[in-house]
């Protein structure tokens, strides 16, 4: 037994020396001395065994740094294999033992005058990895003498170093002349130094966007080209994606590309058959579509991207997302092979959908028979979210080829009567949509879809249920009892829900009135008074007003012909589109998102367009050459959705119109561009009613309570209390009635004929600046600022500061809609680019023309910043002050009629403490800010002041402040027919008075 033991003790050590697991076993106690004593070994088995042990402890996590000196003296070795070792320990620690690192410096020198060229390329390698500052100066001149030395194997590396070193220290590289000599090896007789050269440029011009680093022109592309042919897979792609950002002069240069980059579809990487694609793809758009070369090449383009179907799973989907884009932009490519994305059975779930959705895209009243058999086939698959997709597909398909309507939905009926409750849902959903593109026209099945009313449990399916009921109600004998039935449980529908059967019941009532009226008596009761959801309530109101006051009117609004929908309603935006095709094969083209949405920093935000079309009419200009010729060019016809990037935001030109005219009124849409930057996310909120008396029910025979009074109170209307002025804050203000000027006679009149003389106004109040925007939610922009006017405009006054790495460029600024509609009076002015660490200050004039929403606060003002890095949003709250106008001084007599006007309800009192300044020193003061004093009277040692101002969309306030002399204590009294700003007002004045 014991011999027994002994012999399998033996083999166990044998085994052990047979592979490389001995060295992560522990060793006995004293380890870190234990490997100082094998490193410092005259032995160079035993030193190379102590290096093996100490990358194994460092491979598990474990710290060896207290080894640095006794590893780097293992650096004096011939053994490659030794000093790979030592290298890789080197690249390990070098950041955290950085002086340690300088006694490597000298081998590294020696190294790279080695004769072997490995050791060379190794020593240079590692330079490049050691991200330590105080070493990079001394790795200069090796890394020269391995630019330009003989093996090309070297040369590659150092080509790869100098971007690494870049990133450590850019200047250093620049000043050294590193980039003169990468930019000579695109022109080295060997392939691979030029790849990676290439490489090297690319890497280095994304981090700094604006060098013109890689000077592409015809002499350069054509050495891109030969180089080609000869270098591995990934210098293909690197050079394949560096002529991808090539624009060629003209259609017979973009030709000459393209048949020299056409055999690369052929090759076995799909990385590189994606880049000649990427690159085919662009360089088309420049050839005329008559011309015959045309034609080859689409035809050329298929093969390849059908051959990557027959890869493994993932790859088919990286593959399928790409084709995905090109389909879209130019299905003609892949029109006849519809086949190749018939799904299979043992295709995972995100390969078929992803299937499904080309084939729509491809369908065409050539193929779509087979489609339709093959969508149908699905529709009776296992897989829930698939036989979904299906069902959806063949509504798709109805909407895109009129021809094959009738198929479809005969085909949606048969899947209805399968009573799958799911399948169902997803026909009903598809059939709302083709009564939308076809109307009076397929109503026959009304009656079907009825029968499975009770099956209904998604909110999407019951909404598209209850669109139908409303829409053909006068075709439904029952539709009173089927909208009623959906009404019993309307506090737990979901929202969607509930706006379409408001809907749905108004439009019920409009074409059956005598029978309905209980019934849009109670939805309108239960979406006014009982719902806590504003866009429910405010849809409510409306309906309540309109049917109240204008039933005609409601009938032209409610029932008026819907427009038809379009038939690719999921198509990605245009230019978003283009910016991808140029992205072919990478991340972008999988997410369907630019770069800029998932890089961070700089990089990732160079936005890429096609070139123009030869062949079409049209042709495309820089925008430089636009802006030059003075061309104004439409905003695009397609808003992109939240989801698409805010409809890539950081290329919308976000200049306002320029004015030629007098102001016009505001309107409801954005004043800023073609979009709104803040993303629709804001839009929900309730607009301010347009009046403020109580709507009343519409005339039915059964009354039930009218709802609540709208709130908030519309805060428009001049002094003489006229009804609301339009829209609100934005209209022009009411003349002062006739009537004030008349002799007013009264208690108060006497107040008016003791004069007290207000002296020289002094400047007006402008409050320190604060921080909006902190750099650590913005990516490092910070923004302080504050409000001021001056001669009569009102100024935002910003401090921009980059506490980021990158420079910071293309800045553009948007408004919210707001109380008072503030909005910019022009482009954000920031002439130059914003280097890391430097402020700039910068003042942007406002008008109050924008559109106008209540905030609460009420001087509460949503901004979005826009640069070249992302969009940034913020909340500040501005003076009302800022809004005083220079005319708001009221006559005596008017003051005096328009005190006694206002109601006493509309008074609001407020205590301004702390305050030691005399009557005259705070009149002043007040009128700096356009608060004038009208009369100053003494009544028993108190001296009261009336005061009036005007803000900038014509409301009054008037003002009594009484200041006591020795009591530093101030109270003012404010009136106003829109008493919400009162409260504002008052922080004006304790402002102003305080500073």
């Amino acid at each position: 037994m014991q011999e027994w033991a002994n012999q399998l003790c033996e083999n166990r050590q044998f085994g052990s020396k047979m592979t490389d697991s001995k060295y992560f076993t522990t060793t006995k106690k004293g380890e870190i001395f234990e490997l100082k004593a094998e490193l410092n070994s005259d032995k160079k088995e035993k030193k190379k065994e102590a290096v093996k042990k100490v990358i194994a402890s460092m491979t598990v996590g474990k710290d060896v740094s207290a080894l640095f000196p006794d590893v780097v003296n293992c650096m004096q070795t011939d053994n490659l294999e030794l000093k790979k070792l030592v290298y890789l320990y080197l690249m390990n620690y070098a950041k955290s033992q950085p002086d340690m690192a300088i006694m490597a410096v000298n081998t590294f020198v020696k190294d790279c005058e080695d004769p072997n060229p490995l050791i060379r390329a190794l020593a240079v390698r590692t330079m490049g990895c050691i991200r330590v500052d105080k070493i990079t100066e001394y790795l200069c001149e090796p890394l020269r003498k391995c630019l330009k030395d003989e093996d090309p194997y070297v040369r590659k590396t150092a080509a790869v170093c100098v971007a690494k070193l870049h990133d450590i220290n850019a200047q250093l590289v620049e000043d050294q002349g590193f980039l003169d000599t990468l930019k000579d090896l695109i022109s080295d007789s060997n392939p691979m130094v030029v790849a990676n050269a290439v490489a090297a440029l690319s890497e280095i011009a994304e981090s700094h966007p604006n060098s013109n680093l890689l000077d592409l022109n015809p002499q350069t592309i054509n050495k891109l080209l030969t180089a080609l042919n000869e270098c591995t897979e990934w210098g293909q792609i690197f050079i394949l994606d560096c002529l991808a950002n090539y624009t060629p002069r003209d259609d017979r240069e973009s030709q000459s590309i393209c048949e020299r980059v056409t055999p690369r579809l052929s090759h076995a990487n799909s990385a590189v058959v994606l880049s000649a694609v990427k690159v085919l793809m662009k360089f088309m758009e420049m050839l005329p579509k008559d011309l015959d070369y045309y034609g080859t090449l689409l035809k050329k383009l298929a093969p390849p991207l059908v051959t990557l179907l027959s890869a493994e799973p993932e790859l088919q989907y990286v593959a399928l997302r790409n084709i995905n884009l090109i389909v879209q932009r130019r299905p003609e490519i892949l029109k006849h092979e519809m086949k190749v994305f018939f799904v299979k059975y043992n295709d995972p779930i995100y390969v078929k959908l992803e299937k499904l959705d080309i084939m729509i895209r491809l369908a065409s009243q050539a193929n779509i028979a087979q489609v339709l058999a093959e969508l149908k086939e699905y529709a009776t698959e296992v897989d829930v979210d698939f036989v979904r997709k299906a069902v959806r597909a063949i509504g798709r398909c109805a909407i895109k080829v009129e021809q094959s309507a009738e198929r479809c939905v005969s085909t949606l009926l048969d899947l209805i009567q399968t009573k799958v409750n799911y399948v169902v849902q997803e026909a009903i959903v598809v059939i709302k949509d083709i009564f939308r593109k076809y109307p009076n026209k397929y109503e026959s099945v009304i009656a079907t879809l009825c029968e499975n009313l009770d099956s209904l449990d998604e909110p999407e399916a019951r909404a598209a249920m209850i669109w139908i009921v409303g829409e053909y109600a006068e075709r439904i004998d029952n539709a009173d009892e089927l909208l009623e039935s959906f009404l019993e449980g309307f506090h737990d529908e979901s929202t969607q829900v509930q706006l379409q059967l408001l809907t749905a019941i108004v439009k019920l009532f409009l074409k059956k009135p005598t029978e309905t009226q209980e019934l849009v008596q109670q939805v309108l009761s239960l979406a006014t008074q009982d719902s806590d959801n504003p866009d429910l309530r405010d849809r409510g109101y409306i309906y309540w007003r309109l049917l109240s006051t204008d039933p005609v009117a409601a009938k032209e609004v409610v029932l008026a012909e819907k427009p038809l929908i379009s038939e690719e309603t999921d198509l990605i935006e245009p230019t978003l589109l283009e910016e991808l095709i140029c992205h072919i094969g990478t991340l972008a083209s999988v997410y369907h998102k630019p770069p800029s949405a998932f890089v961070e920093g700089s990089r990732g935000v160079q936005h890429k367009r096609l070139p123009g079309s030869a062949g079409s009419g049209e042709s495309v200009e820089s925008p430089d050459a636009a802006s030059a010729a003075g061309v104004s060019e439409a905003p695009p016809a397609v808003i992109p959705s939240q989801g698409d990037l805010l409809g890539d935001l950081l290329n919308l030109d976000l200049t306002p119109p320029t004015a030629t005219g007098p102001t016009p009124p505001p309107s409801s849409g954005m004043q800023m561009g073609a979009m709104d930057l803040l993303g629709g996310g804001l839009d929900s909120l309730p607009p301010i009613p347009l009046r403020t008396d109580t709507p009343q029910s519409p005339q039915l025979p059964h009354q039930s309570p009218s709802p609540p009074d709208y709130s908030p109170t519309e805060l428009g209307g001049d002094i003489g209390g006229s009804p609301a002025m339009g829209a609100g804050f934005g209209a022009p203000p009411a003349a002062v009635p006739a009537s004030f000027s008349a002799p007013v006679s009264g208690g108060l009149d006497d107040l008016f004929d003791l004069g007290g003389g207000v002296g020289m106004p002094m400047g007006a109040y402008i409050p320190a600046k604060t921080l909006w925007l902190p750099a650590m939610k913005a990516k490092g922009l910070e923004i302080s600022g504050t409000f001021a006017r001056r001669s009569g405009v009102i100024q935002m006054e910003m401090t921009l500061t980059n506490k980021a790495m990158s420079v910071m460029t293309d800045f553009a600024i948007q408004f919210n809609r707001n109380s008072f509609g503030l909005a910019p009076a022009g482009p954000m002015q920031v002439l130059t680019p914003v280097s890391p660490n430097q402020s700039i200050e910068v003042a942007l004039p406002l008008n109050t023309v924008g559109p106008v929403m209540k905030m609460e606060p009420l001087n509460n003002l949503q901004v979005a910043v826009k640069n070249n890095i992302d969009v940034f949003y913020f909340s500040c709250q501005y003076p009302i002050s800022m809004l005083f106008v220079e005319d708001g001084k009221m006559e005596r007599q008017v003051f005096l009629a328009t005190w006694k006007d206002i109601p006493n309800d509309n008074e609001s009192q407020f205590q301004i403490k702390d305050c030691h300044l005399n009557s005259d020193a705070a009149s002043n003061k007040l009128q700096g800010s356009n608060i004038f004093t009208i009369a100053k009277r003494t009544v028993e040692g108190q001296d009261m002041l009336y005061q009036s101002m005007k803000l900038s969309n014509g409301i009054w306030v008037l003002a009594e402040l009484r200041v006591q002399a020795g009591n530093p204590n101030y109270t003012v009294s404010l009136k106003c027919r829109a008493p919400e700003v009162s409260q504002c007002v008052f922080q004006s004045y304790e402002a102003v008075l305080k500073n």
